[in-house]
């Protein structure tokens, strides 16, 4: 992995007074994904943004530091923060003593992880329950000696495309491929009635599909999914109560369906790790005191609008934020290392104190998130996201 300081700005939903930021990324060998603050980016083609949150799908843009302007562009505003660690650099970089204070604001982005493991740079044995996107977990495989890894999540569907990955990248390559061929050189229409037809077969297939047994099946409804993510509105996974994928076509002028070294890189990291599709309760019987958990559940939404975002048929309400907060207890009572990532209920109450009451017993930071809450234009904020450790 290459380390370099850039400048970060997040594009999606702003025009130039966008929340940003310099410090130090990590940049993957093929120089395709960048990893900041516990988020990963890869590469975007467009005119404002030059790449994409692999994860929730908003856009950045991403550069090298100018020495003698702005980072912002001319017709922005707002502070830029920069990492505290960064200032010595970004000061020597522009032939400056010290920081205007009224364009710069210091935070510390920094690494949470236990120190023996940053010592040693080696991890025993290694489980996130709730995957996702697993951001963290490639970026773990990619700089750390892992010995073990388990990886778990509820969603089903989600599961496919991990096994998938894992098992057959080329098939899954070349179906895509097939679906890409066949889908860019239409016309907007032609291209929303493919989508829809890709829609529909993959919910008839729903209730007769065997999730249990991997098998050739699951490269077809995996390429379906990654098809559909990639095409759809605003790149959301949300499934009704039946758990039928319901969510209508994007307008895309080009698309990138996949990336095939992304995908072979994936499955290389996925090579010898344990894929169970299950609760995060499932995870408890294999952790020990040589386990390092990352648990980055569902966020508790900020408010009842931003709930919409789920991407499994099952919810996850405050009971179960405070069956997780239990299970946290219990793998840190016999040792092993646990981080927790959740929002901050602080965002938008001050007396919401329900992530400081369950997890009192534990370090709380609060660090802010390279994101924004979405309220009317004068009244946008950093939004901080509570990380929990038990060391």
């Amino acid at each position: 992995m290459i380390n370099n300081l850039m400048y970060i700005e997040l594009k999606t939903g702003y025009s130039d007074d966008d929340p940003a930021w310099i410090g130090y990324v990590k940049t993957s060998k093929s120089k395709k994904t960048i990893y900041f603050n516990d988020h990963a980016f890869q590469k975007n083609i467009g005119n404002y943004a030059n790449y994409i949150d692999i994860e929730n799908g908003n856009k950045y843009w991403i550069s090298g530091l100018k020495k003698e302007e702005s980072n912002r562009h001319w017709a922005g505003h707002g502070k830029i923060m920069i990492d505290r660690r960064a200032v010595n650099e970004y000061l020597s970089l522009i032939g400056e003593k010290e920081l205007p204070l009224n364009l710069f604001e210091v935070v510390d982005i920094e690494d949470r992880f236990p120190e023996n493991i940053k010592e040693t740079g080696r991890i025993e044995k290694y489980f996130e329950p709730f995957i996702g996107g697993g951001a963290l977990f490639f970026y773990l495989m990619s700089n750390y000696d892992v010995k073990e890894s388990f990886i778990y999540d509820i969603n089903s569907e989600l599961i496919v495309v991990y096994k998938t990955i894992q098992n057959n990248p080329k098939q899954l390559i070349n179906l895509l491929n097939e679906i890409k061929d066949e889908f860019i050189p239409k016309e907007h229409d032609e291209r929303k009635e493919f989508y829809l037809d890709i829609r529909k077969s993959f919910n008839e297939n729903l209730f007769n599909f065997d999730f249990e047994n991997y098998s050739s099946d699951f490269i077809e409804r995996a390429a379906q999914i990654i098809f559909m993510n990639k095409t759809c509105f605003n790149g959301l996974f949300r499934v009704n109560k039946k758990g039928e994928f319901n969510v209508p076509f994007g307008k895309y002028k080009n698309p990138k369906i996949f990336d095939a070294d992304n995908l072979m890189a994936a499955s290389f990291a996925l090579k010898n790790t344990k894929i169970v599709q299950g609760s995060f309760l499932e995870s408890e019987k294999l952790i020990d005191e040589n386990s390092l958990v990352y648990l980055d559940p569902p966020y508790r939404p900020l408010s009842k609008s931003s709930s919409f975002t789920s991407y499994s048929k099952f919810d996850f309400n405050d009971d179960d934020q405070i069956e997780l907060a239990e299970y946290y207890k219990r793998i840190s009572k016999i040792g092993a290392k646990a981080i927790l990532s959740n929002s901050d209920p602080k965002n938008t109450d001050e007396n919401d104190n329900f992530f400081d009451d369950l997890y009192c017993d534990f370090t709380i930071d609060r660090i802010q998130a390279p994101r924004m809450i979405s309220c009317n234009g004068n009244e946008r904020k950093p939004v901080n996201e509570i990380l929990v450790r038990n060391f």
